[in-house]
């Protein structure tokens, strides 16, 4: 678990829609620039693909983008992935064409004092499940699937995967119009215990800030694609 606990929650609070954040010509920006970036990850099993925001791309358009951000959450350091010679990102852009399981991005060094994470829709057609839960550990992704919990030999960047939020919330069931309307791509049993605090209907211009303890994932709600750009912060 991380070493600075009690610090991460006095900085918690509720998720938060920002609408209109962004005109149609920024976003437009933000497109321009996935299509500009390298491939990092093309994931054909989870069929997702990810493309790390380089510092030497688009750099107006992260001095837009960070002074938005710090307008919204006030003073952060970017924790992002880092580049093969160890520079930082500015964010993660993901194209995905199924619903990203249950997680947490708690990041990888227990000594940071992890803060908030960034949600921008480049796509109209998608939505974002944030339950109350949370947890205190690295970047995990939760499953009760044993092939996914046997997988131990992880790449840099890489989620661990657990069942340890299984009892950790208590063991009611969860909502079964919650899941039908919300959760039908994952395990309903992988979902005990679990609370939803808000579901975010992504929206072109928007953002959703969120604590980094927060466990969440993807609706079943998606049409063909959806692009959206991700920023984790720490203090």
């Amino acid at each position: 678990m991380h070493n600075k606990i009690e610090e991460i929650k006095k900085n918690e609070s509720s998720p938060k829609i920002i609408k209109n954040l962004f005109n149609k010509e920024e976003i437009n920006k933000f497109l321009n620039l996935y299509e500009q970036l390298p491939t990092t990850v093309h994931n054909k099993k989870q069929n997702v693909i990810k493309k790390r925001w380089l510092k030497e791309y688009g750099k107006e358009l992260e001095e837009l983008f960070y002074s938005k951000l710090k307008n919204e959450i006030g003073e952060f350091k970017y924790d992002n992935l880092k580049t093969d010679n160890g520079d930082e990102i500015y964010g993660l852009f993901q194209e995905s064409y199924n619903p990203i399981g249950l997680h947490i991005d708690g990041g990888f060094n227990f000594e940071d004092q992890i803060f908030k994470q960034s949600l921008i829709p480049l796509t109209p057609v998608g939505s974002t499940v944030i339950f109350k839960n949370r947890f205190y550990g690295k970047s995990t992704s939760f499953t009760i699937d044993k092939n996914e919990l046997a997988q131990t030999k992880l790449n840099y960047g890489q989620n661990i995967r657990s069942d340890k939020h299984i009892g950790m919330f208590g063991n009611k069931p969860f909502n079964k119009d919650d899941y039908n309307n919300y959760l039908q791509h994952e395990k309903i049993d992988n979902l005990v215990g679990l609370e939803i605090e808000l579901v975010y209907e992504w929206e072109i211009g928007s953002m959703l800030i969120f604590d980094r303890t927060n466990l969440h994932c993807s609706s079943s709600k998606i049409e063909g694609k959806k692009i959206g750009l991700t920023t984790f912060t720490k203090k």
